[in-house]
This record gives C-alpha cells, structure tokens and sequence, in this order.
C-alpha cells in the first residue's frame, strides 16, 4: 500500500518508500510500476522529487525507466552496487575489528558454495593457483597487496552467489586501511595459507578451509594488537 510521505526529506524517502512498496507488492524485474503522477500523488511530493528518487534507484537497476514504457521493476546491477559500496564513506569509518569481523563472515561464508564449484570446474582452483603462484613470486609491496586483494575477491566470485559479490570491494577497503599490517606480515606464510584454503576446497576439507581461513584473516588483528 503507498503510503504519502509527510516531511519534506524527500529523495531518501520517496526511493525508501518504492522499494519497500516493490517488496510488499512481490514485484519481479520487468513488471510495471504506477506513473510517475500516480506515484508523485500517492506520496504527496512533486514529479520532480519524485524523478530524483527513482533516478538514485535506476543507477542501481532496482527500477527501470524507457520513454515510452513509463517505470518498470528493473534488475538489479551488482557491479555497480559493489562499486558504490566500496566508496561508500561507512566502510572507511568502521573500526578495524569491525572491519575483520566483516571480512571473515563473507569470507568464510563463501567457502562451501566453492568447493562445492570446484568439484565441477577445475579452472576455478587452476585461476587462484595461478594468482597464488604469480604471489609467490612477487617481490613488490604495491603489486603483493595488488594480487593479494585479487585471490581474495576471486575466492568470493567463485562462489557465484551474486549479492555476496558485492560485498567483495570490503577486501579493496580492508587492504587500503591493513597495508601497514601486510608490511608487517610474513608474505610467504600468506601464500601458504591461501594454498593451504584452496588444497583443502579441491579436496573438500571445508572445516580445515574454514578454519585456516579464520586464522588467515585474524593475523591482521594479531599484528596490530586489535581486541577480538
């Protein structure tokens, strides 16, 4: 049911009210949404608020807007909600706990749905061996973290779960905010561990992936005398 907004926030409330207004309604990507008339007059704002809130949401793929076919329910693109996730200013604000608590649940919470991939596509442990065996080799701290921040968002792309992709660009925030941590850490023992991470997938030892996982990422926080 649409609901008018009652304050002049406006572009905020009006995308917040749409979307829940999708959810509650079931709406799949494709179907039609009301006018922006109807819209406008159903939340008591102007066509021109109106426009800019869906304008914040198109960016996003979550409604479609064609001349011509008014306003449909759009398909939400995930490359750019990571891109805007990984500049928002929020990530760069959390403390450092925060920051490899978060690291570790999407992490960790990927490791099973890629084991279970590797079963059927060897290419994707051949694709980390490879990036872990140009790691082993590389003697640059800027190109270290570079391949490092790689292994890490390949090891979640392979899970092919779409929207935990997105949560991928925490790895770009996490080694911009860690570098002095890398610095301090012992490369070759990094390297081992992401060996260790993808042997056991290929085998399917989830539990020793996961575990050796935890401890992979909890290293930082040893380094840099962070409390659990």
């Amino acid at each position: 049911m649409l609901k008018t907004v009652k304050r002049d926030k406006l572009r905020d409330v009006v995308a917040l009210r749409l979307k829940d207004y999708i959810v509650d309604e079931d709406l799949k990507p494709g179907d039609r949404l009301p006018t922006e008339s109807e819209l406008a007059a159903s939340f008591g704002v102007s066509r021109l608020s109106l426009r800019e809130a869906t304008k914040a949401l198109e960016f996003l793929g979550i409604v479609d807007a064609k001349p011509g076919r008014g306003l449909t329910v759009g398909q939400i693109d995930m490359q750019r909600v990571t891109e805007h996730l990984g500049f928002h200013p929020a990530l760069h604000d959390v403390s450092p706990g925060e920051l490899i608590d978060t690291r570790s649940v999407v992490e960790t919470g990927a490791l099973p749905f890629v084991a279970r991939r590797m079963q059927s596509d060897p290419s994707i442990y051949e694709n980390l061996n490879q990036i872990n065996a140009e790691l082993r080799q590389t003697r640059s701290l800027q190109k270290f973290v570079k391949l490092d921040t790689l292994f890490h968002q390949q090891l979640i792309a392979a899970s092919a779960l779409s929207p935990l992709m997105a949560f991928s660009d925490v790895l770009v925030v996490f080694f911009r905010r860690f570098l002095e941590s890398v610095k301090k850490g012992e490369w070759q023992s990094g390297v081992e561990s992401h060996q260790f991470i993808i042997d056991a997938l290929r085998d399917g030892n989830i539990a020793a992936a996961d575990k050796r996982m935890r401890n992979h990422i909890d290293s930082h926080r040893r380094r840099l005398n962070i409390a659990n």
